[in-house]
């Protein structure tokens, strides 16, 4: 094809009666304005109240200031998406109705209705936020979104839902309340990245989401930061999960996932939790001031850790099980707090091997009791016949090469732009009163 006719093609497929619209505040004025529009027309809402809910059903832009208020008055989802390339850019979303059971929702994007944009608007007071239900290739991307604050936590809904919608991108959101602020199921090559989750149960939950990334995203206070469940390689780097209360990171039936760079701090329970998984690369990530830096059980055989930093934790690790495990790789272990180690030769790697469990150890964790003896002679007597005698002790984690420094965690973008005060409480780990005024918008 001659080169020169390019242009012209162009400009015959697009769509040239495409116009913009201005659509005034009032009942029914948006339903109007989406059945009297034009594929490529672009919707301009004014500050006011519209009344939804409202479906488009062809390639349409609605964009206006967030003073423009979609409320769907309690029925049903408020803006249902049913054609390619929408986009719904800059507006006030509310009002959905409550039912679990119909996904209600501020917006869903429906099967068949690929490359929808939804960004940069206030979605609030929905039972979801966004449900992504089918539509291929969707960005949900620099949104506020706020859920109900339902006595059960189980009856809300979740910020994002995720469901067979393959190459979805979910980026630079404000996530807080309601359930989980994404909750991805059944589906693949997703990238979820630079969000901020808040007064959540899950940050980010994995179902059956395989071949995808979850990268850049901060957790503050939630029930658990980041569960990948039932998923297959899935890259898990550069996440923060300050004081979530059970879990940072949680691996449970996962397996040739990629976590690293990821800082977990101050957990009341557990840093990292891993369960039935396998062949699992872990790596230069940080487990600091949990009550259990790793919890490592249920069979979970062949992964490898190595550059970890275990800090200050209660109990560096837990592992239940009988074998040897070897934590290091081609001469690099973890970093351990409470190793007493030497370096005499200055190669960076301790010269001593440092084991962080022993027999005592597995007693405590099948006999809570027994931490009344911790401080007896005979349990003193126990640990000493152990460390002059290692033939005594039992199948665990070793660590053949430790290290003597930890790898620092560059602060994510998720949070780059908050006030250096509110950052300076960040990096001491005295987090617990952010809130949205003192942290930047995306």
């Amino acid at each position: 094809m001659p080169t020169r006719l390019l242009p012209v093609l162009i400009l015959l497929a697009a769509p040239l009666w495409a116009a913009e619209v201005q659509v005034i505040p009032g009942a029914g004025t948006l339903k109007d304005a989406i059945a009297g529009a034009t594929p490529g027309d672009v919707l301009m809402l004014r500050d006011g109240a519209y009344t939804g809910p409202v479906t488009i059903d062809r390639p349409l832009t609605l964009t206006g200031p967030a003073g423009a208020v979609v409320d769907g008055e309690g029925q049903g989802t408020v803006i249902t998406v049913a054609a390619d390339d929408v986009a719904v850019r800059g507006i006030t979303v509310t009002g959905s109705g409550r039912l679990n059971a119909d996904i209600d929702s501020g917006i869903k994007i429906m099967k068949g209705a690929d490359r929808a944009r939804i960004e940069e608007n206030r979605i609030v007071g929905n039972l979801h936020g966004v449900d992504v239900h089918g539509g291929h290739d969707a960005v949900v991307r620099g949104n506020t979104i706020e859920g109900l604050q339902l006595d059960r936590m189980n009856d809300r809904g979740n910020g994002v839902y995720i469901w067979n919608a393959p190459g979805t991108v979910i980026e630079d959101n404000d996530i807080r309340y309601g359930r989980d602020g994404i909750f991805s199921n059944t589906s693949t090559k997703g990238i979820y990245r630079n969000n901020l989750f808040r007064d959540l149960r899950f940050a980010v939950h994995y179902m059956y989401t395989h071949d995808s990334e979850v990268s850049g995203n901060v957790s503050i206070g939630n029930h658990l930061g980041f569960a990948i469940m039932y998923s297959n390689r899935v890259v898990v780097k550069d996440n923060l999960s300050l004081g979530d209360r059970e879990h940072g990171v949680m691996l449970n039936y996962a397996n040739n996932a990629d976590v690293s760079g990821n800082l977990v701090r101050g957990g009341t329970k557990k840093c990292l939790f891993i369960y039935n998984a396998h062949k699992n690369l872990i790596y230069d990530n940080r487990f600091e001031g949990c009550g259990i830096g790793i919890h490592f059980t249920a069979g979970s055989e062949r992964n490898v850790l190595t550059g970890n930093a275990f800090i200050g934790n209660r109990e560096q690790v837990k592992y239940v099980g009988t074998k040897h495990v070897e934590w290091s790789f081609e001469g690099r272990g973890n970093f351990w707090s409470d190793h007493p180690a030497f370096d005499l030769n200055g190669d960076g790697i301790a010269d001593a091997v440092f084991r962080p469990n022993d027999l005592m150890d597995h007693i405590l964790w099948s006999q809570p009791a027994a931490a009344l003896l911790t401080g007896s002679p005979a349990v003193q007597l126990v640990r000493w016949s152990q460390k002059s005698f290692p033939a005594t002790l039992p199948g665990g984690v070793l660590d053949s090469h430790p290290l003597m420094a930890a790898r620092a965690i560059p602060v994510p973008p998720a949070i780059q732009g908050m006030e250096a005060e509110v950052a300076g409480r960040w990096a001491e780990g005295t987090y617990d009163d952010l809130d949205s005024e003192h942290i930047g918008t995306h």
